[in-house]
């Protein structure tokens, strides 16, 4: 083991094996267990925890002041997913963790809903103000425009809520699942080669949408297919159109040019934006479904990993990274760690190995972001502390998950 006390990565010098593979500054489990408990000291915001109602926190648990926006749908349905998978990583004794679930789930069933109105009512919001009690009509911002929501960011939220009522049975998580799924199910489009079911943005109130693709559609799937094992067969038709639209046209189109792949983060509209995060998390799920979901997985998995591999990822430190998107090829926390733990997951699944040392020193350097104290950081390619709390945490920690249970002796 070789520590390069010139070299730092995130917050600690780097340190390398003899062969030059990037290794942790301290074990898997030390660093997250470091992590959970900086974020069970947070402080509470209107009963809240106060990441859980802002998007932007610094080191010391303070809203950055210049920013009020903040991504509720994304930020705290991950958050709920990345929860759940470490309570149950623990044994289930970590009561804290399932608390803090539900406390996200809380936020979205109560705070974060459109108004009862309109195309889109009563809706999980993509984006929104932050320390809002509830979110105000108009409360869209970043690249939404004040009335707008993203349909794929209702679907996150609605499958995280449906697992969260599989843990607890408090059906108030089920019903706002349903009614996530039914609006959705009301507003789907056809898709084809220039068209997602559903576009990337609409106005909650007209149902007018702004861009033709929304890449993320394996969550919306997730929802679909989640509500059919719960004895919901009015969602059996349109989940049955959605998977023939990505196994026909969207799997395909990331061996061609990707425009299939185009708009998934909140503040970005930019045409032709591809990003990395929407083909992983499919090949995520058909890793997970195997043969259930598609007979091709492998293939299609491998084409969905090559997609990312090839248009968003570096080299940092000697260390394969992967950006977000094209108009950002920076290895933010989410992004990096979704890259690695997908291609964990497949190299587990698969029994190739090619894909292993690439998924472990990718998640080695997003680990550096921690700090002793366990405050993370949303940047993995410098130091400091805090900021955008999906990527310094809330998308994160399930994706550590996802890699233990691949491969259990990473986490010591």
């Amino acid at each position: 083991m070789l520590r390069a006390q010139s070299i730092i990565i995130g917050n600690h010098p780097a340190v390398y094996s003899s062969e030059g593979i990037l290794l942790p500054w301290t074990s898997w489990k030390d660093a997250l267990t470091r992590e959970m408990n900086w974020y069970f000291a947070c402080p509470l915001e209107h009963g809240y925890p106060r990441f859980m109602v802002m998007t932007f926190m610094d080191g010391n648990y303070q809203p950055i002041e210049k920013r009020q926006d903040f991504i509720p749908a994304m930020q705290d349905g991950m958050g709920i997913i990345s929860y759940l998978k470490y309570y149950a990583w623990t044994g289930k004794s970590s009561p804290q963790a399932l608390k803090f679930a539900r406390l996200m789930g809380d936020y979205l069933v109560k705070e974060s809903l459109t108004p009862d109105t309109g195309r889109y009512p009563r809706f999980t919001r993509s984006t929104g103000k932050r320390e809002a009690f509830p979110q105000p009509a108009d409360s869209g911002c970043q690249a939404d425009q004040p009335y707008e929501i993203e349909p794929d960011k209702g679907g996150i939220a609605g499958y995280a809520l449906l697992l969260l009522y599989e843990e607890t049975h408090d059906k108030k998580y089920l019903d706002q699942a349903l009614q996530n799924a039914r609006v959705l199910v009301a507003n789907m489009g056809v898709g084809d080669a220039q068209h997602s079911p559903w576009p990337f943005r609409v106005d909650y109130r007209t149902g007018e949408g702004r861009g033709p693709v929304s890449a993320n559609m394996s969550y919306i799937l997730r929802l679909f297919d989640k509500l059919l094992d719960h004895g919901y067969a009015e969602f059996r038709e349109p989940r049955a159109k959605l998977w023939e639209w990505i196994k026909n046209d969207q799997i395909p189109n990331a061996a061609k040019d990707g425009s299939l792949w185009e708009q998934f983060f909140e503040d970005h509209a930019e045409p032709g934006n591809r990003n990395s995060w929407s083909p992983l998390n499919l090949a995520r799920y058909l890793i997970e479904k195997r043969e259930a979901l598609d007979p091709d997985w492998k293939t299609d998995a491998r084409t969905l990993i090559d997609f990312a591999a090839l248009n968003f990822t570096s080299v940092r430190d000697g260390v394969p990274v992967c950006g977000e998107q094209t108009n950002d090829k920076n290895p933010w926390g989410g992004a990096l760690t979704t890259y690695g733990s997908v291609l964990a997951m497949y190299s587990a699944a698969t029994g190739s190995m090619e894909y292993k040392a690439l998924a472990w020193q990718a998640l080695n350097y997003a680990l550096y972001t921690i700090n002793d104290d366990g405050c993370p950081r949303d940047e993995t390619w410098r130091p400091g502390r805090g900021g955008w709390q999906e990527d310094a945490h809330t998308d994160r920690i399930h994706n550590y998950m996802d890699a233990i249970a691949a491969f259990p002796e990473w986490a010591n």
